[in-house]
């Protein structure tokens, strides 16, 4: 499908990408990874063809074509949404251009015998044929789909793409990708502006796509879940290895001990050799054997490993012992118009040491609530109690903004750093990715990645007892993101951070606060057991929503005074009901695939437009199948699993 062939780049005298072959075919999900600097981002512009190569060639197969997701700096403007995301399936919009120019031309036609008549219907034919098969009919509804799938509602289909911030103009871009269902997808860092919801959503949409992926993304559970292939770029070269994230970590940690030994078993053969040659260095008749030593020395390939970045684990400084109680808060409201409330009677109460997890939909309060807490946004109602010595230090998503751009990298951190050493600031920054000369920088030349970290590497290192983080993560890569982790994990002090990133969470989070409709609701565990219940909520609520007599009397049935012969008899009256409402979900199924088949074997008849009242009409039923269809076969996956509950249940 691609193949690089022998690609090389250079940037000045630096030398990126050294003689790189790759190929991407069928439906493969490769992860594209290394540290920050190694070219990624690059790679896949060259894949699309936005950046040159100084050798090398690129070959891409005739039929492929490519969809390239950048990083950032994506804006629309002077359409809806949903005009936006319809507008960008080109060649489909040019077909359903062309038949409605045909059903005009052909409804202006008198002659209903002549030549021109029977070759306009011809041309209809063919181009409906072609909708067709390119699912022209159902991309109205995959684009709904898509657009709830990334979190926007309904009413915002027809709102201005001008009044969405960046973010969400990402989510655009998003959506205008997968409804042009390119065959090879290039995603850089796709989930930085996703909420758990729609990441959630998007990963099984990805994994259920027909196309290949090639992904870049610093969320390794996002990686494991997608990728079944990786490609590590590391010093200019390319090297894949089978198998996700975790599967690549096992596969190179391997790989390093296995050189780590030949290493050892090489430097032992040299020390060998070195101490016959000093030995016997000035005795003639071992003359000849010496310069044969110091031969084989001089040929001899030594093993060497890639330099590795040395990172270290960095531990807060401590600061005042804070009270048992870290906040109280007790019907918490705020609205910015003093009509529409975001938070609505929030009660949140948090102990020393807890170190909660603020999850939900963009939009849903949890920055809000982060600044509330923080002391930077007001609220109109309810109670804030701070503990007792409480130190906040908050870290926001536009932080970097407060730094003096005319400070260096360093000169911002020792400014705040008291008697910590120059050695250990530079250690830290080195966790954040300024490494070498980088410390040098001026604030004001770095990129708004840097700045980001930059900004939070200024507040780790700053006493406090409670820290609220608002998406820390964005701009770190993995290694990083474990330091962060690590350093989070053994924090004494409680702690809020808003993020999505659940290996992230897993890693130090021990509640999750979900915020939805207003309010919010506390879980207590990690962030993949939050999600597998409520993941298992969601199957109960959905097939909940009509609540019949039986189900009443099921709901009932569950309180103690009832008896386990009764319990059984009610739950095989809803297994019977359960299994006859499947079945007419499947009977109405069967029917309705079976009048598609019948219509679409119509719409390809050359003669399908004689008549063009019929034809419309036609249409619009096939639409409406379609639409039936989708419907019916989510009800059925909701009602038979509710069934393969209840048998379970019997059978136990």
């Amino acid at each position: 499908m691609i193949s690089l062939n022998n690609i090389g780049l250079h940037f000045g005298s630096r030398k990126l990408f050294d003689n790189i072959n790759f190929s991407i075919i069928g439906k493969e999900r490769i992860s594209l990874i290394g540290v920050n600097g190694s070219g990624k981002t690059t790679l896949l512009k060259i894949i699309c063809g936005i950046q040159e190569t100084d050798e090398g060639n690129i070959n891409v197969s005739k039929y492929s074509s490519i969809g390239y997701l950048p990083q950032e700096d994506v804006v629309f403007s002077g359409k809806t949404i949903y005009q936006e995301v319809l507008d960008s399936i080109e060649d489909i919009n040019l077909i359903e251009s062309k038949i409605s120019s045909l059903e005009y031309e052909i409804s202006l036609v008198e002659n209903k015998s002549g030549d021109n008549y029977f070759d306009l219907i011809t041309e209809l034919a063919e181009q409906q044929e072609k909708f067709l098969l390119n699912d022209g009919y159902k991309l109205k509804s995959k684009t709904e789909k898509i657009l709830t799938g990334l979190g926007f509602s309904i009413d915002d289909f027809n709102r201005p793409t001008d009044e969405f911030s960046g973010g969400w103009q990402m989510r655009i871009a998003i959506a205008k990708l997968l409804i042009k269902n390119p065959s090879v997808l290039l995603l850089d860092e796709p989930t930085n502006h996703l909420d758990l919801d729609s990441l959630l959503w998007f990963e099984n949409y990805l994994r259920e796509y027909q196309g290949a992926i090639l992904v870049v993304s610093h969320d390794r559970s996002f990686l494991d879940r997608i990728s079944e292939k990786t490609a590590e770029l590391s010093y200019g070269k390319l090297t894949i290895y089978k198998g996700n994230y975790s599967k690549y970590i096992e596969l190179k940690n391997i790989q390093n001990e296995f050189l780590m030994n030949q290493i050892k078993n090489q430097e032992k053969y040299i020390k060998q050799q070195e101490r016959f040659i000093e030995r016997f260095r000035y005795k003639a008749t071992k003359a000849r054997a010496v310069q044969s030593r110091i031969k084989q020395l001089d040929k001899l390939d030594k093993i060497e490993t890639e330099e590795k970045e040395e990172f270290i684990n960095f531990d807060f400084l401590p600061a005042v012992h804070s009270g048992k109680v870290t906040i109280e808060i007790n019907g918490l409201t705020k609205s910015y118009d003093g009509k529409n409330n975001v938070l609505q009677n929030i009660d949140l109460i948090m102990k020393r040491g807890d170190k909660f997890a603020f999850v939900g939909v963009n939009g849903a309060g949890k920055t809000t609530l982060a600044k509330i807490i923080a002391g930077i946004e007001e609220y109109n109602d309810g109670i804030v109690n701070y503990g007792h010595n409480i130190l906040i230090k908050y870290f926001a998503q536009d932080q970097s903004e407060e730094l003096n751009g005319e400070y260096t990298v360093l000169e911002t951190m020792e400014r705040i750093a008291g008697e910590i050493t120059p050695l250990y600031l530079r250690n830290i920054l080195g966790c954040f990715l300024f490494r070498g000369d980088d410390v040098f920088k001026k604030v004001k030349v770095l990129s708004g990645g840097e700045k980001s970290r930059l900004a939070l590497a200024k507040i780790l290192i700053e006493p406090s007892n409670f820290l609220v983080l608002d998406e820390p993560t964005n701009h770190l890569d993995i290694s990083s993101k474990n330091i962060l982790m690590n350093a989070l994990k053994n924090y004494q002090g409680s702690i809020i951070v808003v993020s999505h990133d659940r290996e992230f969470l897993d890693g130090f989070v021990n509640h999750i606060v979900e915020f939805k409709n207003k309010s919010i609701k506390n879980y207590i565990g990690t962030c993949s057991e939050f999600i597998e219940k409520r993941e298992k909520l969601s199957v109960e609520e959905k097939s909940a929503d009509k609540i019949t007599d039986l189900d009443i009397e099921i709901i009932e049935d569950k309180s103690e005074y009832y008896s386990q012969k009764e319990k059984k008899k009610n739950f095989r009256k809803k297994l019977n009901y359960h299994k006859k409402l499947v079945a007419e979900i499947e009977n109405n199924l069967h029917f309705l695939e079976k009048r598609k088949n019948e219509l679409e074997n119509v719409l390809i008849k050359e003669d399908f437009y004689k008549d063009v009242q019929k034809s419309v009409s036609v249409k619009k039923e096939y639409e409406n199948i379609l639409k039936e269809i989708e419907d019916y076969q989510i009800k059925w996956e909701i009602e038979s699993k509710k069934l393969i509950e209840l048998e379970n249940i019997i059978n136990y």
